[in-house]
């Protein structure tokens, strides 16, 4: 499954290593898209099953998928220090991980700051160890396992925090040791494996360029996202948006498996998740690139809206955005049942949410049919406010979260 060509092959290099930190962030807040719902629909309980199944099944996958990409293929720790800085479970500075390496086998990192604590922590010490224990314990294995199944990620310490404002916020070891039994991958891995997504091959890097086109030298603390060539920006922004889509498709395999036979359940579960990320991505990639706030930034935000990415994957003529027109084809993405599969005639709020995000007075309006249809946007006299779905997202304080610049050094063995 091939889809070359890229969408964000129009940016420049300066606006690409812009970009892709965003578009982690953006993956990082699914999760605050869609916990509320399910909560809601199934309990807390069930809520933290969900959270475990939806990232256990999917970051060995994308973890592998960005180690070949750019080429820091591995065994040792270093290699999953590397896969966490390209994880959008872990972006960078909102979830502000430190690392420090032992040797090839031995290794620790905390995190400075923790963005998903400070989100969790006013809901009180039950959610904070719902997340930093519940959900870390199994996850943070599953992510090592994609690199070396006998590594071993323990906590030192961990919240609820005590005192209230112990810093810094968490802090763990990884151990490979060939004594570890080797860890094992849960069902739904092998369904998230045998996706059009988990297997879409993307255009190759350009070795020729200026700048980096891969990450096989050293360990940096900070990644320096515009020391790589164009061509591997291009490339970590459709993996980045393929590590949404896989996450997302694990989490409508946990979803659907709480709801049971009833399907209508599970797919508003989905499009509420959908709606409410869509319209912060959005408005973060609108605010993060300056673009205007008309029909020409919708345009544009469409371009590079991971609803709508990578090229081939979604197929997606954008062309006529700036007109008022959008088309989409039956992809690859509606065979997975990805986010595209969400939208239509019947389904207007994920559109209408980024609309929103970019000008509140546009309006959308979709006809067709569930796969293939046209979207037109019109201005309105009323400003239109963001979605219920889009308002509990922003909940998070990563919708407003500011990048800084950041000195990109290497890490030396201890």
């Amino acid at each position: 499954m091939i889809g070359f060509g890229s969408r964000y092959a129009q940016l420049s290099r300066a606006e690409l290593a812009v970009l892709v930190p965003e578009l982690l962030l953006i993956g990082q807040l699914i999760d605050r898209s869609g916990m509320a719902w399910c909560i809601q629909a199934f309990g807390r309980f069930e809520m933290l099953q969900i959270a475990i199944e939806e990232w256990a099944g999917s970051s060995p996958v994308y973890t592998r998928r960005m180690q070949k990409a750019l080429k820091y293929e591995g065994d040792d720790v270093i290699t999953i220090f590397k896969g966490l800085q390209f994880d959008i479970g872990a972006p960078p500075q909102f979830m502000d991980f430190r690392y420090t390496v032992h040797d090839r086998w031995h290794g620790e990192f905390h995190l400075d700051h923790c963005g998903a604590l400070l989100d969790v922590e006013p809901m009180g010490p039950d959610y904070v160890t719902g997340m930093c224990h519940d959900i870390e314990d199994p996850t943070f294995d599953a992510t090592a396992v994609a690199t070396n199944a006998r590594a071993r990620v323990r906590p030192i310490h961990r919240p609820p925090r005590q005192p209230s404002n112990r810093e810094p916020h968490c802090s763990w070891t990884v151990v490979i040791d060939e004594s570890h039994p080797p860890a094992a991958a849960i069902p739904a891995l092998d369904v998230i494996a045998g996706t059009r997504a988990a297997n879409w091959e993307l255009g190759p890097v350009d070795t020729d360029e200026d700048g980096a086109a891969d990450y096989s030298g050293p360990l940096l603390a900070d990644v320096d996202f515009s020391a790589f060539s164009h061509s591997a920006l291009v490339r970590i922004a459709e993996e980045v948006c393929l590590q949404m889509h896989l996450l997302n498709l694990s989490f409508g395999l946990a979803v659907g498996k709480r709801a049971g036979d009833d399907t209508d359940l599970a797919t508003s579960i989905r499009t509420k998740q959908l709606v409410g990320i869509a319209g912060v991505a959005a408005e973060r990639i609108r605010r993060a690139l300056k673009l205007p706030a008309d029909l020409d930034g919708l345009a544009a935000v469409l371009e590079l809206h991971p609803l709508l990415n990578p090229t081939g994957y979604v197929l997606a003529d954008t062309a006529e955005t700036a007109d008022g027109h959008l088309r989409v084809h039956p992809s690859p993405a509606h065979e997975d049942g990805a986010w595209i599969a969400l939208c239509g005639p019947g389904s207007p709020a994920p559109l209408q949410a980024i609309a929103t995000a970019v000008d509140p007075y546009l309006t959308v309006r979709i006809t067709g049919t569930d796969r293939d249809w046209a979207a037109e946007f019109d201005r309105t006299s009323t400003a239109l406010p963001d979605l219920p779905e889009v308002q509990v997202t922003k909940v998070s304080r990563g919708a407003e979260f500011e990048f800084k610049p950041r000195r990109s050094l290497p890490l030396t063995v201890l």
